[in-house]
């Protein structure tokens, strides 16, 4: 027994922790354990937020970064364009986006930095005062729901189709009465696609009581933003975990480079004296006296302009080198590793610290792709949201819509260089015609592949009459031409062909 004790002892520093335990070494768990959704952990989001608006004395000096790069994945990543195959459906769903755009950026950003954000969707009592084009006398609004509101198992879903059959929103609220007395109260709302329950406990307010009435819906109108999503957790990933440690360590050097700085920059004076007792008796004679008494006493040279010196004396001021070092290296070590990490170009920093790496020209696509990935993450939680939306604007309008299907349409990551498309369209045009006149390519093959650069351009069968035309056009007779077209338009239509 104690040999076996002693290879399994050994063995373990030898396994990989990556790997998990087989039921050799773990007789509870004989076969495999069972699939488990991590639904606690999560970001912890007041430090992200402390981050993010550097409100943290422990990262003051670092967390300057986070704002940068959440803000440029944000900004470059834009709100989405909703298509829609129904005509009127696309209409009051433009109408609705156009009112919701600020929420939209708005929740880019929280999901970036809290790493999850759930957007719920509201029939509300239209004022009519605000309002008055509404006849229905409800309106459909939205509003950002924050995660805290979430509580621990405040989501279920069903294992099999992951889609969440229940939601649990949950916080403390607080109010002052008319006589100014303040009041709490716990408010928890448990959403399901068939009813919606509300347990209110403590002092509320008029109009705010339990109750359970039926979610007319026919599903939970909340949608779940996940940033970085994974398959085995609940909860996203916030953007700055993987950076936070670089920004402590950045604010740690930061600091004792300052700290240091203070120490050592201060310039020292060196005196070189024949005799001591003249000098103290010429330039500072209340500090000689006191001397000659046998009382303790200090000399200030501050504010002292002129020394009073014999000509063998002298002086100077020497100032000691830092005890720290050069620290701007591994400052721009940190630097450069807080770039990698966040996998945003360092042009979104600014221009503080001088870079040969890469120009912005070359830094470029890594952000495209970026802001390409992201937007992939949020497109399907987008699309449920809108197909939500155009549900309800449908019976809130009293309109029926033929088909609730919807696509999404992104902005460019980056406004084309007209300059660089100019000079890749004429290097194209004139590789074109060379292989035309070489006869190594057809006429329909260059057009179609024309077509890829030029807007205005058809595929070939659109574009061959086009370009028929313009060359009878540009003929001193082009009427015969045109006479032709109308007869043949003629004998098609009396044959029955058009």
């Amino acid at each position: 027994m104690a040999i076996i004790k002693y290879w399994l002892k050994k063995a373990q520093g030898e396994i990989s922790k990556l790997r998990t335990r087989s039921w050799f070494f773990n007789v509870n768990n004989m076969y495999s354990a069972p699939y488990s959704l991590g639904i606690e952990g999560h970001t912890d989001y007041r430090r992200a937020r402390d981050l993010y608006y550097n409100r943290d004395d422990r990262y003051k000096l670092g967390a300057g970064f986070a704002k940068p790069i959440i803000n440029t994945l944000a900004g470059f990543m834009g709100t989405p364009t909703f298509l829609c195959e129904d005509e009127r459906a696309q209409e009051i769903l433009d109408e609705f986006i156009n009112e919701i755009r600020t929420v939209q950026l708005r929740l880019h950003q929280k999901n970036l930095i809290d790493g999850e954000v759930f957007i719920r969707l509201l029939n509300i009592k239209a004022d009519t005062t605000l309002y008055p084009e509404n006849k229905s006398g409800t309106r459909l609004s939205c509003m950002l729901i924050p995660p805290e509101m979430i509580p621990t198992g405040g989501i279920e879903y069903n294992p099999i189709t992951g889609e969440y059959s229940a939601i649990t929103i949950l916080s403390k609220n607080k109010w002052i009465d008319e006589r100014g007395d303040k009041h709490e109260y716990t408010f928890k709302q448990r959403i399901t696609a068939q009813e919606i329950i509300t347990t209110v406990e403590g002092n509320a307010p008029e109009g705010v009581a339990s109750k359970t009435e039926v979610n007319t819906w026919g599903f939970i109108p909340i949608v779940h933003f996940k940033n970085e999503p994974d398959e085995t957790e609940l909860h996203g990933y916030s953007e700055l975990e993987p950076i936070e440690p670089f920004l402590k360590a950045y604010h740690d050097v930061m600091i004792h480079a300052i700290s240091g700085s203070k120490i050592h920059s201060t310039p020292k004076i060196k005196l070189k004296l024949k005799d001591v007792s003249k000098f103290l008796q010429n330039n500072f004679p209340q500090a000689y006296k006191d001397l000659k008494t046998g009382k303790q006493t200090n000399i200030d040279i501050q504010y002292k302009d002129i020394l009073l010196m014999e000509a063998e004396d002298d002086a100077e001021y020497i100032e000691c080198s830092s005890a720290i070092g050069d620290t701007a290296t591994l400052l721009q070590f940190l630097f450069y590793c807080i770039i990698d990490t966040s996998e945003v170009p360092e042009f979104a920093f600014g221009v503080h610290i001088s870079s040969a790496q890469a120009s912005t020209k070359e830094q470029s696509p890594i952000l495209i792709r970026r802001i390409e990935r992201k937007r992939e993450q949020v497109e399907k939680s987008w699309l449920l949201f809108a197909r939500m939306a155009l549900s309800m604007l449908s019976t809130i309008n009293g309109v029926k819509f033929n088909s609730f299907s919807t696509e999404i349409k992104w902005d460019a990551v980056m406004d084309k260089d007209q300059q660089a498309d100019a000079q890749t369209l004429q290097t194209v045009t004139q590789a074109l015609s060379t292989a035309l006149d070489s006869n190594i390519i057809s006429l329909q093959s260059a057009v179609d592949f024309l077509s890829n650069y030029v807007d205005t351009m058809d595929g070939w069968e659109d574009e061959k009459e086009k370009i028929e035309e313009t060359k009878m056009l540009n003929k001193p007779l082009e009427e015969p031409y045109f006479q032709q077209k109308q007869i043949k338009q003629i004998d098609n239509t009396l044959n029955g062909d058009e």
